[in-house]
């Protein structure tokens, strides 16, 4: 888990949004849309949570995507490992052992063992996967349900009504100026 990327924040709320959307399916766009990025962007990040069994797609007019469990019962951990894979939070390169004073032949003490700053390393990601684990998307929509006036549960809804009512819509055909 190296420095997580914006991805690991787009999909988050992401799956915020698929939280409160009351099962309804939403497009990879309309999350898009709704966020200011790039719809080719979050379209990026879905298939690595479907995969993972957060998410559930479905195709056609009215398809898109939807929690395939309750937010309670994921993690952000689990988003987390899903998005940025297993890649661990440091990588350790045995720098003890090039030591100039070595002369290329480092001596048993600066290299037996866990390399002390690696150690650190790992306990700091043990706790930040502990508490990544113990907190769930649940837990992070009940702080924004409460943070948000009333009134914007609403506006988010009708906001993605108005998106998901006009799917698939055809729309007018451009006029073409006739040739001078």
């Amino acid at each position: 888990m190296a420095h997580l990327t914006a991805s690991v924040e787009y999909g988050i709320h992401c799956l915020l949004w698929l939280a409160a959307a009351d099962d309804a399916a939403l497009s990879s766009r309309e999350l898009a849309e709704l966020q200011g990025v790039s719809p080719t962007f979050v379209a990026k990040i879905f298939p690595k949570l479907e995969k993972a069994g957060l998410v559930t797609a479905s195709n056609g007019l009215r398809g898109g995507y939807r929690l395939a469990k309750p937010a309670s019962r994921i993690s952000v951990l689990e988003i987390v490992d899903a998005i940025e894979g297993p890649k661990p939070l440091f990588d350790c390169q045995e720098i003890r052992g090039r030591c100039a004073l070595f002369e290329g032949r480092p001596p048993k003490w600066a290299t037996s063992g866990v390399c002390s700053i690696h150690a650190v390393m790992l306990k700091a990601e043990r706790a930040m996967r502990e508490t990544l684990a113990a907190e769930t998307l649940g837990d992070l929509a009940a702080r924004v349900e409460r943070k948000a006036p009333a009134s914007f549960s609403g506006e988010a809804q009708a906001w993605l009504g108005g998106r998901t009512s006009t799917r698939g819509a055809k729309r007018a055909p451009r006029k073409r100026e006739a040739p001078s």
